[in-house]
């Protein structure tokens, strides 16, 4: 009986490692999500945008505007939007169970949107979800960050 304690804790410890892996893992996988998703703005590829988000994805936008999926897919399509740049960076990550997850962290644009030059930064905070083994971008809100 004297055993049973000490194989609880390291029953425990295993399962604290195992567990501490897997989010790292996950971690990953997201961050790798983001950074494929802003490769694929950059490119102007529907096929890979549309792959990415989520069917119900919604954005609201630095001025408060929504859009969704359809929004973004079209937008890659007509060339109505050109990035020269599209870049996330000082991303955190925050995991809800193996499911969901939420990125916050700022995004660098360069481009043309719908005849205008833009170049600006903006802070974003995305929701992810993991559908079919994959992570998707189900929500975005950006907000303006001074320049």
């Amino acid at each position: 009986m004297k055993l049973l304690p000490g194989l609880l804790i390291a029953f425990s410890m295993c399962a604290a490692t195992i567990l501490a892996q897997t989010s790292a893992e996950e971690t990953t996988a997201v961050l790798q999500a983001e950074r494929d998703g802003c490769i694929a703005y950059l490119n102007g590829e529907a096929e890979k945008i549309a792959n990415f988000l989520t069917e119900d994805y919604t954005l609201t936008n630095s001025k408060g505007e929504i859009s969704g999926r359809a929004d973004d897919i079209a937008d890659a399509t007509s060339g109505k939007v050109r990035y020269d740049l599209f870049e996330n960076y000082d991303m955190k990550v925050r995991l809800y169970g193996d499911s969901a997850a939420v990125v916050t962290g700022r995004t660098k644009l360069k481009g043309v949107y719908d005849g205008k030059t833009v170049d600006k930064i903006v802070q974003f905070t995305d929701t992810l979800v993991k559908q079919n083994g994959r992570w998707r971008l189900a929500a975005g809100h950006v907000s303006p960050v001074a320049q």
